[in-house]
């Protein structure tokens, strides 16, 4: 399960909280507003069990993004705005 950033609108750095049900392979990806590839935040086996991720925008300009997590039998999308 995916929650929604906090806070959204952000700046620079945002927090984005996911659960895992059962073990499998996840990937969390930030895109910007045109559908580009700018980061991958995980890209690995996870356990059972809630995480964070605090995800740092320093280097990206203002805008809307979209980050997505994807497993073995679940994927979901969010926006997020950054705001400078």
């Amino acid at each position: 399960v995916l929650s929604q950033n906090y806070p959204n609108p952000f700046n620079p750095s945002t927090r984005i909280n996911y659960f895992i049900p059962e073990e499998s392979f996840v990937s969390i990806k930030i895109y910007d507003f045109l559908g580009r590839e700018v980061k991958t935040l995980v890209n690995e086996t996870k356990s059972i069990g809630s995480y964070e991720i605090v995800f740092d925008a320093s280097e990206l300009p203002s805008g809307t993004y979209f980050y997505t997590l994807i497993s073995e039998n679940y994927s979901s999308t969010k926006k997020m705005i950054l705001l400078r």
